[in-house]
Protein backbone atom coordinates (compact mmCIF):
# COMPACT_ATOMS: atom_id res chain seq x y z
CA UNK A 1 0.00 0.00 0.00
CA UNK A 2 1.50 3.33 -1.10
CA UNK A 3 0.32 6.89 -0.16
CA UNK A 4 -0.82 9.35 -2.86
CA UNK A 5 2.07 11.08 -4.63
CA UNK A 6 0.89 14.61 -3.64
CA UNK A 7 0.24 13.75 0.02
CA UNK A 8 3.52 15.39 1.14
CA UNK A 9 2.58 18.66 -0.62
CA UNK A 10 -0.81 19.05 1.09
CA UNK A 11 -1.07 21.51 4.01
CA UNK A 12 -4.43 20.67 5.64
CA UNK A 13 -4.83 19.10 9.06
CA UNK A 14 -6.33 15.97 7.51
CA UNK A 15 -3.32 15.60 5.20
CA UNK A 16 -0.95 16.03 8.14
CA UNK A 17 -2.70 13.29 10.10
CA UNK A 18 -2.52 10.98 7.07
CA UNK A 19 1.16 11.69 6.68
CA UNK A 20 1.75 10.84 10.35
CA UNK A 21 -0.16 7.57 9.98
CA UNK A 22 1.86 6.58 6.90
CA UNK A 23 5.08 7.48 8.63
CA UNK A 24 4.11 5.34 11.65
CA UNK A 25 3.30 2.39 9.37
CA UNK A 26 6.51 2.95 7.51
CA UNK A 27 8.43 3.10 10.77
CA UNK A 28 6.94 -0.17 12.00
CA UNK A 29 7.60 -1.86 8.69
CA UNK A 30 11.16 -0.55 8.63
CA UNK A 31 11.83 -1.78 12.14
CA UNK A 32 10.54 -5.25 11.33
CA UNK A 33 12.56 -5.37 8.12
CA UNK A 34 15.68 -4.16 9.89
CA UNK A 35 15.37 -6.80 12.56
CA UNK A 36 14.90 -9.51 9.97
CA UNK A 37 17.62 -8.46 7.56
CA UNK A 38 20.23 -6.84 9.68
CA UNK A 39 19.44 -8.44 13.01
CA UNK A 40 19.86 -5.09 14.80
CA UNK A 41 19.93 -5.13 18.52
CA UNK A 42 17.24 -3.42 20.58
CA UNK A 43 19.36 -0.37 21.30
CA UNK A 44 19.87 0.44 17.62
CA UNK A 45 16.21 -0.10 16.88
CA UNK A 46 15.25 2.20 19.74
CA UNK A 47 17.58 4.89 18.38
CA UNK A 48 16.11 4.68 14.91
CA UNK A 49 12.59 4.77 16.28
CA UNK A 50 13.44 7.79 18.45
CA UNK A 51 15.03 9.56 15.49
CA UNK A 52 12.02 8.96 13.27
CA UNK A 53 9.63 10.00 16.04
CA UNK A 54 11.57 13.24 16.49
CA UNK A 55 11.32 13.83 12.74
CA UNK A 56 7.57 13.19 12.78
CA UNK A 57 7.08 15.49 15.78
CA UNK A 58 9.08 18.28 14.15
CA UNK A 59 7.09 18.03 10.93
CA UNK A 60 3.84 17.97 12.89
CA UNK A 61 4.96 21.02 14.86
CA UNK A 62 5.86 22.91 11.67
CA UNK A 63 2.54 22.05 10.07
CA UNK A 64 0.67 23.08 13.22
CA UNK A 65 2.52 26.41 13.25
CA UNK A 66 1.69 26.87 9.57
CA UNK A 67 -1.97 26.15 10.24
CA UNK A 68 -1.99 28.57 13.20
CA UNK A 69 -0.32 31.28 11.11
CA UNK A 70 -2.83 30.85 8.31
CA UNK A 71 -5.74 30.85 10.77
CA UNK A 72 -4.36 34.02 12.42
CA UNK A 73 -4.04 35.67 9.00
CA UNK A 74 -7.61 34.75 8.04
CA UNK A 75 -8.82 35.95 11.45
CA UNK A 76 -7.10 39.30 11.03
CA UNK A 77 -8.54 39.70 7.52
CA UNK A 78 -12.05 38.91 8.73
CA UNK A 79 -11.64 41.15 11.75
CA UNK A 80 -10.49 44.03 9.52
CA UNK A 81 -13.45 43.49 7.20
CA UNK A 82 -15.91 43.50 10.09
CA UNK A 83 -14.30 46.59 11.66
CA UNK A 84 -14.41 48.42 8.31
CA UNK A 85 -18.08 47.52 7.81
CA UNK A 86 -18.93 48.78 11.30
CA UNK A 87 -16.99 51.98 10.64
CA UNK A 88 -18.98 52.54 7.45
CA UNK A 89 -22.23 51.92 9.31
CA UNK A 90 -21.28 54.40 12.06
CA UNK A 91 -20.21 57.01 9.48
CA UNK A 92 -23.45 56.54 7.53
CA UNK A 93 -25.49 56.81 10.74
CA UNK A 94 -23.87 60.07 11.81
CA UNK A 95 -23.97 61.45 8.29
CA UNK A 96 -27.71 60.80 8.27
CA UNK A 97 -28.05 62.43 11.71
CA UNK A 98 -26.06 65.45 10.49
CA UNK A 99 -28.26 65.85 7.43
CA UNK A 100 -31.40 65.57 9.58
CA UNK A 101 -30.01 68.17 11.98
CA UNK A 102 -29.11 70.49 9.10
CA UNK A 103 -32.60 70.08 7.65
CA UNK A 104 -34.14 70.79 11.05
CA UNK A 105 -32.04 73.95 11.36
CA UNK A 106 -33.17 75.12 7.92
CA UNK A 107 -36.83 74.46 8.78
CA UNK A 108 -36.45 76.30 12.10
CA UNK A 109 -34.77 79.24 10.37
CA UNK A 110 -37.49 79.33 7.71
CA UNK A 111 -40.18 79.29 10.41
CA UNK A 112 -38.48 82.16 12.23
CA UNK A 113 -38.25 84.15 9.01
CA UNK A 114 -41.90 83.51 8.22
CA UNK A 115 -42.94 84.51 11.72
CA UNK A 116 -40.86 87.66 11.43
CA UNK A 117 -42.44 88.50 8.07
CA UNK A 118 -45.91 87.91 9.48
CA UNK A 119 -45.18 90.19 12.43
CA UNK A 120 -43.92 92.89 10.07
CA UNK A 121 -46.97 92.53 7.82
CA UNK A 122 -49.31 92.63 10.81
CA UNK A 123 -47.59 95.74 12.16
CA UNK A 124 -47.92 97.41 8.77
CA UNK A 125 -51.57 96.45 8.46
CA UNK A 126 -52.22 97.73 11.98
CA UNK A 127 -50.55 101.01 11.08
CA UNK A 128 -52.64 101.36 7.93
CA UNK A 129 -55.81 100.57 9.91
CA UNK A 130 -54.83 103.11 12.55
CA UNK A 131 -54.26 105.68 9.84
CA UNK A 132 -57.66 104.97 8.31
CA UNK A 133 -59.33 105.12 11.71
CA UNK A 134 -57.67 108.45 12.41
CA UNK A 135 -58.85 109.70 9.03
CA UNK A 136 -62.39 108.53 9.79
CA UNK A 137 -62.37 110.42 13.07
CA UNK A 138 -61.30 113.58 11.26
CA UNK A 139 -64.10 113.29 8.70
CA UNK A 140 -66.29 115.30 11.04
CA UNK A 141 -64.10 118.33 10.40
CA UNK A 142 -65.34 118.39 6.80
CA UNK A 143 -68.93 118.98 7.86
CA UNK A 144 -67.93 122.26 9.48
CA UNK A 145 -66.21 123.63 6.38
CA UNK A 146 -67.66 125.74 3.58
CA UNK A 147 -66.94 122.99 1.01
CA UNK A 148 -69.36 120.57 2.69
CA UNK A 149 -72.39 121.96 0.81
CA UNK A 150 -70.66 121.36 -2.52
CA UNK A 151 -69.67 117.88 -1.36
CA UNK A 152 -73.30 117.08 -0.53
CA UNK A 153 -74.40 118.28 -3.96
CA UNK A 154 -71.80 116.12 -5.71
CA UNK A 155 -72.54 112.92 -3.77
CA UNK A 156 -76.28 113.36 -4.36
CA UNK A 157 -75.69 113.92 -8.08
CA UNK A 158 -73.48 110.86 -8.26
CA UNK A 159 -76.14 108.75 -6.52
CA UNK A 160 -78.80 109.98 -8.94
CA UNK A 161 -76.63 108.96 -11.90
CA UNK A 162 -76.13 105.51 -10.39
CA UNK A 163 -79.82 104.91 -9.71
CA UNK A 164 -81.29 106.48 -12.89
CA UNK A 165 -84.71 106.40 -11.24
CA UNK A 166 -87.46 108.97 -11.83
CA UNK A 167 -88.15 109.21 -8.08
CA UNK A 168 -85.31 109.07 -5.54
CA UNK A 169 -85.39 109.23 -1.72
CA UNK A 170 -82.47 110.91 0.05
CA UNK A 171 -81.63 110.10 3.68
CA UNK A 172 -79.23 112.34 5.63
CA UNK A 173 -78.26 113.27 9.17
CA UNK A 174 -80.66 115.38 11.18
CA UNK A 175 -78.12 118.21 11.42
CA UNK A 176 -77.57 118.16 7.62
CA UNK A 177 -81.28 118.37 6.74
CA UNK A 178 -81.23 122.08 5.84
CA UNK A 179 -78.06 121.83 3.81
CA UNK A 180 -79.36 118.82 1.87
CA UNK A 181 -82.61 120.56 0.99
CA UNK A 182 -80.60 123.58 -0.15
CA UNK A 183 -78.63 121.61 -2.77
CA UNK A 184 -81.38 119.32 -4.10
CA UNK A 185 -82.31 121.64 -6.95
CA UNK A 186 -78.68 122.00 -8.04
CA UNK A 187 -78.20 118.22 -7.96
CA UNK A 188 -81.37 117.70 -10.03
CA UNK A 189 -80.25 120.29 -12.59
CA UNK A 190 -76.78 118.70 -12.83
CA UNK A 191 -78.40 115.28 -13.25
CA UNK A 192 -80.59 116.65 -16.04
CA UNK A 193 -77.54 118.01 -17.81
CA UNK A 194 -75.53 114.80 -17.48
CA UNK A 195 -78.38 112.52 -18.62
CA UNK A 196 -79.31 114.92 -21.42
CA UNK A 197 -82.81 115.83 -20.40
CA UNK A 198 -83.90 113.29 -17.80
CA UNK A 199 -85.80 114.72 -14.87
CA UNK A 200 -85.88 113.34 -11.36
CA UNK A 201 -88.03 113.92 -8.30
CA UNK A 202 -85.97 113.99 -5.09
CA UNK A 203 -87.69 113.44 -1.76
CA UNK A 204 -86.00 113.75 1.63
CA UNK A 205 -86.58 110.77 3.90
CA UNK A 206 -88.11 111.47 7.29
CA UNK A 207 -85.78 108.84 8.77
CA UNK A 208 -82.30 110.13 9.46
CA UNK A 209 -78.89 108.50 9.45
CA UNK A 210 -77.54 107.18 12.74
CA UNK A 211 -75.08 108.95 15.03
CA UNK A 212 -72.19 106.77 13.83
CA UNK A 213 -72.34 108.51 10.43
CA UNK A 214 -70.24 111.68 10.28
CA UNK A 215 -71.69 113.06 7.04
CA UNK A 216 -72.90 112.39 3.51
CA UNK A 217 -76.17 110.80 2.34
CA UNK A 218 -77.82 107.54 1.33
CA UNK A 219 -80.07 107.35 -1.75
CA UNK A 220 -82.88 104.82 -2.30
CA UNK A 221 -85.16 103.95 -5.17
CA UNK A 222 -88.83 104.66 -4.61
CA UNK A 223 -89.56 101.05 -3.61
CA UNK A 224 -86.50 100.97 -1.35
CA UNK A 225 -84.94 97.95 -3.07
CA UNK A 226 -81.91 99.77 -4.41
CA UNK A 227 -79.56 101.62 -2.09
CA UNK A 228 -76.59 103.85 -2.85
CA UNK A 229 -74.44 104.62 0.18
CA UNK A 230 -72.59 107.91 -0.29
CA UNK A 231 -71.80 108.68 3.31
CA UNK A 232 -68.35 109.94 4.24
CA UNK A 233 -67.53 106.57 5.80
CA UNK A 234 -68.52 104.61 2.69
CA UNK A 235 -66.56 107.01 0.50
CA UNK A 236 -63.52 106.64 2.74
CA UNK A 237 -63.81 102.85 2.61
CA UNK A 238 -64.07 102.86 -1.17
CA UNK A 239 -61.13 105.20 -1.59
CA UNK A 240 -59.00 103.39 1.00
CA UNK A 241 -59.38 100.06 -0.82
CA UNK A 242 -58.11 101.69 -3.99
CA UNK A 243 -55.39 103.70 -2.29
CA UNK A 244 -53.96 101.04 0.06
CA UNK A 245 -51.03 100.18 -2.29
CA UNK A 246 -50.11 103.86 -2.63
CA UNK A 247 -50.47 104.35 1.13
CA UNK A 248 -48.15 101.40 1.78
CA UNK A 249 -45.55 102.79 -0.62
CA UNK A 250 -45.80 106.21 1.03
CA UNK A 251 -45.38 104.72 4.51
CA UNK A 252 -42.94 101.85 3.96
CA UNK A 253 -41.41 102.41 0.54
CA UNK A 254 -41.71 100.25 -2.55
CA UNK A 255 -41.34 96.50 -2.00
CA UNK A 256 -38.60 95.21 -4.35
CA UNK A 257 -40.12 91.70 -4.28
CA UNK A 258 -43.59 92.80 -5.38
CA UNK A 259 -44.09 92.56 -9.13
CA UNK A 260 -47.68 93.77 -9.21
CA UNK A 261 -49.61 96.25 -7.08
CA UNK A 262 -52.86 95.18 -5.41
Amino acid sequence: FLPPKDLWNRSSVHSTVLRLCFLSLFLSAACCSAKRKMALNDEDVAKQIKHMMAFIEQEAKEKAEEIDAKAEEEFNIEKGRLVQNEKLKVMAFYEKKEKALDLQKKIHRSNLLNQSRLRVLKSRDDLVKTLLEETRKRLGEITGSAQYDKLLQEVITQGLCQLLEPVVIVRCRREDLGRVKGVLSKSAAEYNRITKGKNVQINVDSTHLGPDVTGGVELYSQDGRIKIANTLESRLMSVSQQMVPQVRVALFGKNPNRRFDD
